[in-house]
């Protein structure tokens, strides 16, 4: 080294030397200046007089090197990431927006990972290069509205990957293509990260409310198809949004008492099996309890108490009532009556909602909505024990065959079973042009029930899961063709099949000390639970099974369709 030359720097032509890169680091290269870019030129789009930049790789070219994209897109895919320009991927461009229902199109994009999603996957219309501007400055409005769908669809009772593509669905539409949204039982989150040099954006809502209904699920899956295609602008999305949250329900007050009640009576005649001179005074029991019980637990609602309370108040009246029916000499079958009163009270929405987030491999959603269904069948369990264990102290005769039989009269039972989804179907304030293919499907559901009960033989929990199954096929085939939710022909028409009867002789046989018997029973009523519920999904997974892949059409090409991944097997480790 001369004397000349400053010390710290090496001299022409020597190899670099060792740093914090360590010996292979390349010499770094300085920027003296970086062209300026020409002015953009406005130009009416889209979306209005908007500036338009010129074309990405003619502003490349002019980027120091340093600026550069410099890996190659197996680079990027090795790293998990996409660049912020995408990767093209032509099986998932296949089919217009909205040419197939939105859930299944954005089930297989929710199911690809990030590193393989494509940049645009309806790029049936090519935009204006304004649009994407616009979009990167709507981020936080597209998040915020992702997530109060989210919200409404969630609380609605929806799985959590129903709930998943939605978000996704939303933020893919309006042009926020890295994003990742994420459902638990009380937090749904959603972030958007545009590139690596970009910092994210996340925003999250807490679900602190759930209702059900039903009209209100209808509408949010018709904004959400409508978004998904491309015909909603974030502004009208928003007022959309805030007309559904106004909407009343469609039923009032004083009709979901009379249909609570109605539940339970009809459930009288379905569990009782006959109709002789006692069969109405029995539906009559049954009718004022259950609407006792709804009311009493309004009035302890309105006080602010937790919903386990709730249940434990509203399972009082019907098995006081059963008690009390036993002390006569009528035979008027109080065990059909605390019977019927389970049928009202039963959360079959929560649990086919539970066991449908574990099987698509929502675990934690599935395990805090399974723990839910607990805490309500306790508090049911609780109140009908309560009173139970008072009457079986005063000598009550209860008799646990009137609640099984079986199928002694089937077109009353099978009109009892019409009856009874028609009532569960307001209860969820399910749309009133829909009520008839309710019943229609729980029909279908109570007549493969009972052929495989009493004529082939078939065991009580076979036959459930398959009469489940065959009113989830159903019910994706009603939901696909009216491109709606699959919810309000589900979980009503499988009222019929809840275990009401095994859950009552399992709370009977407890409160006689018999232990043994009880655990039976209560073993059966879960056999039965799951049975239905995974009837009920798989049905579902039928149908999807045998239509057409997302956006698949005529227009075939070379390129095979990416179909709709599931879990992987983690084979026991």
């Amino acid at each position: 080294m001369s004397d000349s030359e400053p010390e710290g720097v090496p001299a022409p032509g020597a190899p670099p030397t060792e740093g914090l890169l360590g010996p292979d680091a390349p010499p770094i290269e300085r920027t003296v200046s970086v062209p300026h870019a020409p002015e953009p030129v406005q130009t009416e789009g889209l979306l209005g007089h908007q500036p338009v930049p010129e074309a990405a790789e003619a502003v490349r070219a002019r980027r120091s090197p340093l600026f550069q994209d410099t890996l190659t897109p197996e680079e990027w895919n090795a790293a998990g990431y996409t660049p912020a320009h995408g990767i093209d991927l032509a099986e998932l461009h296949k089919g217009a927006p909205g040419e197939a229902p939105w859930p299944d199109r954005m089930r297989t994009l929710l199911r690809t990972p990030m590193a393989e999603r494509p940049a645009f996957e309806r790029t049936a219309r090519e935009l204006h290069p304004a649009a994407g501007a616009q979009a990167q400055r709507n981020v936080p409005r597209v998040l915020d509205l992702s997530l109060r769908i989210g919200e409404l669809l969630l609380a609605s009772g929806e799985a959590a990957e129903d709930v998943e593509a939605a978000m996704l669905g939303i933020a893919h539409a309006y042009r926020l293509d890295h994003c990742e949204p994420q459902v638990t039982f009380t937090l749904i989150s959603i972030s958007h990260q545009p590139s690596l040099i970009d910092p994210p954006v996340t925003a999250d809502r807490v679900v602190r409310r759930r209702t059900s209904d039903y009209t209100r699920l209808a509408a949010v899956y018709e904004l959400v198809a409508d978004i998904t295609a491309e015909q909603v602008s974030v502004n009208d999305a928003y007022r959309r949004l805030a007309g559904i949250r106004r909407n009343r329900h469609p039923y009032p007050a004083w009709l979901m008492s009379v249909a609570t009640g109605l539940l339970a009576g009809a459930a009288s005649f379905l569990v009782g099996g006959k109709v002789d001179s006692t069969a109405w005074l029995v539906f009559v029991s049954a009718f004022t309890t259950a609407v006792v019980g709804d009311r009493l637990a309004s009035a302890i609602a309105r006080r602010g108490l937790p919903e386990f309370y709730q249940f434990v108040i509203a399972a009082m009246p019907a098995a006081l009532c059963g008690i009390l029916l036993s002390f006569n000499e009528l035979h008027l079958r109080g065990s059909v009556v605390i019977t019927g009163g389970l049928f009202a009270l039963l959360p079959g929405r929560a649990m086919v909602a539970a066991v449908q987030d574990g099987l698509t491999g929502f675990y934690i959603t599935a395990a805090a909505r399974l723990l839910e269904v607990m805490y309500l069948i306790a508090g049911i369990v609780i109140g009908v024990m309560l009173v139970l264990y008072v009457g079986v102290n005063y000598n009550a005769r209860l008799k646990p065959d009137e609640s099984l039989g079986g199928i002694a009269s089937p077109p009353v039972q099978l009109v009892a079973a019409m009856v009874l989804a028609l009532a569960f179907a307001m209860l969820l304030q399910t749309d009133r042009r829909s009520l008839p293919m309710v019943v229609l499907n729980a029909a279908v559901g109570w007549s493969t029930y009972g052929v495989l009960t009493h004529n082939a033989g078939v065991s009580a929990i076979v036959a459930t899961g398959l009469a489940a199954g065959l009113v989830g096929l159903f019910g994706q085939l009603l939901a696909r063709y009216r491109a709606a939710s699959a919810l309000p022909y589900v979980t009503a028409a499988i009222g019929p099949l809840m275990p009401g009867s095994a859950l009552y002789l399992g709370m009977l046989a407890f409160a006689q000390g018999h232990a043994g018997s009880g655990l039976v029973s209560a073993s059966r009523a879960v056999a039965l639970a799951l049975a239905l519920a995974i009837g009920v999904n798989l049905g579902g997974e039928v149908a999807r099974l045998f239509l057409k892949n997302p956006g698949a059409s005529d227009r075939d090409t070379p390129h095979p369709l990416i179909p709709r991944r599931a879990a992987k097997r983690t084979r026991g480790f």
